[in-house]
């Protein structure tokens, strides 16, 4: 797998002018409601996104300059990111190191693949050069370089129940709101407005997200490889597979009669990933708790937290709106 000099966006890169004019062009944007009563969302060609965010989106718009080599790893918040940027920083690296020596042992994933978007909190510490980058970008808001040079992308989606109280739980210990969970609206007030496509930091509405994806994967299946977090955990090995495939550095016949497959795994699994000291403790550049990136990771959990009446709700806005692509998730009560 080639690499490419890693390319964070830094915000000592951002001049007073850039930042000046960024705040401008947000300024005349429409505004929503975000999910604590001092949050405030903006509209931004159909997305809704936080201006600190947003901030960060159009500094990239601007200024990111993508290399064909480039893989961008791109999902929803909260939908398997963690997991994917383990799973690919891994297969990626494996050559150059094993369990023990794992940059994935000593920083977080989110260190290994930075975001795009939010370069300047996330800057690649890991020393290790990889073609990796990761987004919560809608597909249209990508800057125009990525599509125009043909770099690979992956995307990542995930059962809309068990997305919102993921981030629902996640949220609760965001910066600013967790202080007290009184800043952050309820549980039924933060379905509402999901349902109505905003979320706490925004990149909502979900189903716009992920409907963009979707049909580019159907434009450009040699481009954008589409995965669905159900079937990673139904058959992670077969999806491991998919993944050294679409990177062009498949496993070897030697490889697997060694186990490689497993080995990544199990190492990159839920349950090791979290055990480890450096994800159990310190927070990420965004002061948020490392732990609070790992919480369960379970299909299903949205039953402890939804009334089956929520459930059907936000499938049946998520069947109405995706009606006609050809994409569904599985109902399940």
């Amino acid at each position: 797998m080639e690499s490419s000099p890693v390319k964070p966006i830094v915000a000592s890169n951002m001049s007073l002018e850039s930042l000046q004019k960024y705040e401008d062009e947000i300024s005349a944007l429409s505004k929503g409601n975000g999910w604590s009563p001092s949050s405030c969302l903006y509209l931004y060609k159909g997305f809704w996104f936080h201006p600190i965010l947003l901030t960060g989106v159009l500094y990239a718009r601007d200024n990111f300059e993508a290399q064909p080599s480039d893989v961008f790893l791109c999902s929803f918040m909260k939908t398997g990111c963690t997991w994917l940027k383990a799973l690919s920083f891994y297969i990626a690296t494996r050559t150059q190191f094993d369990d023990s020596t794992s940059p994935l042992r000593t920083l977080v994933p989110h260190y290994c693949v930075p975001f795009l978007e939010r370069g300047f909190q996330y800057l690649t510490t890991s020393g290790v050069k990889t073609p990796l980058f990761g987004s919560h970008l809608p597909y249209t808001l990508l800057p125009k370089s990525i599509i125009d040079s043909g770099c690979k992308i992956v995307y990542l989606c995930r059962d809309p129940k068990d997305t919102f109280v993921s981030l629902w739980n996640f949220f609760r210990k965001a910066p600013g709101m967790s202080e007290s969970e009184d800043q952050l609206v309820s549980l039924k007030e933060g379905f509402e407005l999901f349902c109505k496509g905003l979320c706490p930091y925004g990149y909502g509405p979900y189903w716009d997200h992920v409907l963009g994806y979707w049909k580019a994967s159907l434009e450009r299946p040699e481009k954008i490889l589409f995965l669905k977090y159900e079937d990673m955990k139904e058959d992670t090995e077969a999806c491991v597979k998919k993944l050294a495939d679409f990177f062009g550095c498949p496993f070897s016949i030697d490889e697997e009669k060694q186990g490689m497959v497993q080995k990544i795994i199990k190492f990159c699994s839920f349950e090791s990933l979290s055990n480890l000291e450096v994800n159990k403790t310190g927070k990420t550049p965004g002061m948020i708790e490392n732990n609070a990136v790992f919480r369960k990771g379970k299909v299903g959990d949205w039953r402890n937290c939804l009334n089956a009446g929520m459930g059907e709700r936000l499938d049946n806005v998520m069947e109405e709106k995706l009606t006609g692509s050809g994409l569904t998730f599985k109902n399940s009560y």
